[in-house]
């Protein structure tokens, strides 16, 4: 049996590590002398370019990994070749790529090894407040958060247990929307991939519309921007964790499994491995990180135990006092924060009934500029007083966020999204169970001014 590759944290590694790291990237680099090897530096980072910023065209509309069900298994099997590539330049299969174990307090800044200038892993174009041990902001959203680095780790802490936890009960809540061959897909993001994975992008790149040493404007160049995030190396470090992810959350149990829908079974993604051959490879195969020859290094994963306790209200925000969702619906800019009240379809729901269908809090047809960063934040049982830089608190149910691409002839391409809220445990927490009518507050973080909304409700789902 063929020895597992072990991906390592990243702040943990050694300098034997850092060594072997850097001469396996600075030959994959060399390689880009050969603009026609696949396996160069440069190339790689066009694969990823290609399958989320239109390249490609499948039954006549454009492919995007991103925002559905193909996030997760796109990314990991193509890291898997990545690492494959890396190791067979160095001439060790056993090398592993580290992975940045954000989700982790010993993790929360960029790991050490990515700050050496003149190392073949070091970027420029990384945005400078990354660099001296910032904590970083797993909701970045462009601005600097004004808070405390104890209150962004606890931030940090309160989003994985939202996304991983509370937020993602449901298989299609954790990997995104379905993208069937012949529709159109409707574009939605499963946790992860919207908060840390996009945060983790935009605090790293550069300041959009910042201008660049060669006097460019800067698109959020380079982790910050769908068509240029692979030119940083420490893009593959990141989508390492994102993958952990992966297997933590089945890890939790409940009815947190892989889909078992064809559709998404039978998706195939096109790569080139280590010695130039190309794989047409299927995400039925992808499903277990050891049969595909990896596993991570163990690390404690804090989140777990941090549901939020505290409560921002006593009892129930008087919801007479706030107008009703058919008042403030459609939104046509989210440029303040807005509340109001909603009907549940239901109220006293049993054990077995909760079991049987999840209760989610669904914004339909979310537009924007996606050429622009976004935030907003959602709160439960709040009004507009509500302290939106203090997350650890029960009524905070999730928040939604977009990574800016670029398009020909750099023009924006709104298309609506939906955005899901799973808020059965919330409910639960709040003591809004037997209640037919809650509060909602939206508070934009980010790109308010081109956000609209054309509605809200909240539904009944079977996991």
């Amino acid at each position: 049996m063929t020895k597992l590759r072990i991906r390592p944290p990243a702040h943990a590694v050694d300098e034997e590590y850092i060594a072997k790291y850097n001469l396996a990237t600075s030959r994959m680099r060399e390689l880009d002398k050969d603009p026609k090897d696949p396996r160069g530096f440069k190339q790689q980072a066009n694969v990823h370019c290609a399958y989320c910023n239109s390249a490609y065209k499948i039954d006549g509309k454009e492919l995007q990994v991103h925002e559905s069900w193909l996030f997760f298994p796109f990314h990991r099997w193509y890291l898997y070749f990545y690492e494959r590539i890396l190791g067979s330049l160095i001439d060790d299969p056993t090398f592993a790529l580290p992975y940045w174990n954000w989700d982790n307090p010993k993790g929360m800044r960029l790991p050490p090894m990515f700050e050496g200038p003149g190392s073949s892993i070091y970027d420029a174009w990384r945005n400078p407040h990354v660099r001296c041990g910032t904590i970083i902001d797993l909701g970045s959203y462009g601005n600097e958060t004004k808070t405390t680095e104890l209150q962004t780790m606890t931030n940090n802490l309160t989003h994985m247990y939202r996304q991983m936890i509370t937020n993602a009960p449901c298989p299609l809540l954790f990997f995104g929307k379905p993208y069937r061959l012949g529709t159109a897909p409707k574009p939605g993001a499963g946790t992860i991939e919207n908060i840390p994975h996009t945060p983790v992008h935009i605090w790293t790149g550069t300041v959009l519309g910042s201008k660049l040493e060669n006097g460019d404007t800067s698109f959020g160049e380079n982790m910050g921007n769908f068509y240029s995030a692979g030119l940083d190396p420490v893009f593959y470090c990141h989508h390492g964790n994102v993958d952990r992810m992966w297997n933590e959350w089945k890890q939790i149990g409940g009815k947190r499994r892989d889909l078992t829908d064809k559709d998404w079974l039978n998706s195939e993604f096109f790569f080139y491995d280590e010695n130039r051959n190309p794989w047409r490879v299927r995400v039925r195969d992808c499903l277990d990180s050891k049969k595909m020859g990896y596993d991570y290094a163990p690390m404690p994963t804090p989140w777990r135990n941090f549901k939020p306790t505290r409560k921002t209200t006593t009892g129930k925000v008087n919801t007479g006092s706030l107008p009703p969702v058919s008042q403030v619906f459609p939104l046509t800019k989210l440029d303040r924060a807005i509340s109001f009240s909603i009907n549940r379809p239901t109220s006293s729901r049993t054990q077995k009934e909760k079991n049987e269908q999840e209760e989610i809090l669904t914004f339909n047809c979310v537009k924007y500029d996606d050429r622009e960063y976004i935030r907003f934040d959602v709160f439960l049982n709040s009004d507009k007083t509500v302290n939106a830089n203090e997350l650890d608190k029960v009524e905070f149910s999730g928040s939604y966020t977009s990574l800016p691409h670029v398009h020909a002839n750099h023009n924006s391409s709104p298309e609506g999204i939906s955005f899901e809220l799973a808020i059965t445990e919330l409910l639960e927490d709040i003591g809004l169970e037997d209640e037919k009518t809650i509060a909602v507050t939206v508070v934009p973080k980010a790109g308010g001014e081109t956000i609209s909304i054309e509605g809200a409700e909240i539904k009944l789902v079977a996991c």
